[in-house]
């Protein structure tokens, strides 16, 4: 670089999506109803008492955590993979807690060692943060639902292989033979397989215990796995059954030797979740009851949402389980970001989740009793 040459520093990732949402959110406040932001899945219940007080209780933290996470909370969340995720005998050495999901899907490829000519495989419509993490490493993120699918070319080159299901934004789920397929498919290349399950306590329908249906299955499950977690990683994030985003409280588990990499390389990086947070996450994933809570109110808002949406002219897809409903009315997906705007409603754009998304919106549950019950007044008004 030349002298007196302005110094560019970043590292050059596409602007941030929801940047795009400004405008809409500006024509939305204008309503005299006030603003139905269905837009972007926070959650907006309050955080359980039980897991509130574990904090307070542990605020005392003088010292520095453990990078790995407590010996309790690995032990907590080994018994809550038994318990609730069909995944027995899960080593507490094999767990890792992480500062939300967010970051260890943003890392793990730089993390895994991937560069410059790795390619890692994403869903077809995804989270774009799997595309950033590639990104991050060098690598190139490829679009893709199907291993089978891909230039042979393209597959000797695969490294990371992401799998998220339930699925943000589409929430279709991969049932036991679907998750194997991949699995086998990527072990045969020598590929991890990173499944990202946050929505996996909510599933609805087939999916939904509650009502008779089966849980969703994760990639840990002896019967996707084959009774050896080599090459696999199943993430997860408290954000949604406990309302916990503020928390940041999430965590990885799975290959012995991957985990222990990680853990490694998260102590030189200073990547460790705060003692307080570790102690929340321990009482929080010993206690269904608040879970079950929470998904009632879900349950309740997507009764609601459902048949509004398809009164006003919208096809829902997918969405058998997660936070959100995947939706269409035949439209540019703009153009119907905009209409709901002039209703007083944001919705997030399915194009942000890959040029699959074209058409689509994504609404989510994660808005007050009184909020969603706007919602669907609005949108009655303008049925035919």
């Amino acid at each position: 670089m030349a002298a007196g040459e302005p110094t560019s520093f970043g590292l050059h990732l596409p602007d941030y999506p929801w940047d795009a949402m400004a405008p809409y959110q500006d024509i939305a406040a204008q309503h005299p109803g006030g603003v139905v932001n269905l837009s972007i899945g926070t959650p907006v219940d309050p955080t359980p008492e039980l897991i509130q007080a574990a904090l307070a209780a542990a605020a005392d933290a003088h010292g520095y955590p453990t990078t790995h996470g407590t010996p309790a909370l690995r032990e907590a969340i080994s018994a809550w993979f038994a318990r609730r995720r069909g995944v027995p005998g899960l080593d507490p050495k094999d767990i890792l807690p992480t500062v939300g999901s967010k970051e260890l899907v943003a890392w793990l490829p730089l993390l895994l060692g991937l560069g410059e000519g790795d390619v890692v495989v994403r869903p077809a419509v995804a989270y774009p943060t799997y595309d950033v993490g590639a990104h991050l490493a060098g690598a190139t993120a490829v679009a893709s639902d199907s291993l089978t699918d891909l230039p042979e070319e393209v597959r000797a080159r695969v490294r990371l292989v992401w799998i998220n299901s339930p699925g943000n934004p589409t929430g279709e789920v991969l049932d036991v033979d679907g998750l194997r397929a991949i699995v086998d498919d990527a072990r045969s290349l020598g590929a991890v397989v990173a499944s990202d399950e946050c929505y996996g306590e909510l599933g609805w329908g087939p999916w939904d215990p509650a009502e008779g249906g089966e849980p969703v299955p994760s990639i840990l499950d002896p019967r996707v796995s084959g009774g050896s977690h080599d090459l696999l990683l199943a993430v997860y994030s408290l954000s949604k059954q406990s309302n916990l985003a503020g928390y940041r409280a999430a965590f990885t588990a799975g290959d012995p030797a991957i985990v222990a990499g990680l853990v490694n390389s998260r102590k030189h990086a200073g990547m460790i979740v705060p003692y307080p947070v570790q102690e929340a996450m321990r009482v929080a994933l010993g206690d269904d009851a608040h879970v079950a809570a929470q998904k009632d109110l879900y349950r309740r808002r997507r009764a609601l949402l459902v048949p509004a949406l398809e009164d006003a002219g919208f096809t829902i897809r997918g969405s058998a389980a997660g936070l959100y409903l995947w939706a269409s009315n035949g439209k540019p997906t703009w153009d119907t970001i905009g209409w709901l705007a002039g209703l007083g409603i944001l919705a997030g754009p399915g194009t942000f989740y890959g040029e699959a998304g074209e058409g689509f919106i994504r609404v989510a549950l994660t808005g007050s009793d009184e909020r969603i019950e706007a919602a669907v007044a609005r949108l009655a008004a303008t049925a035919p």
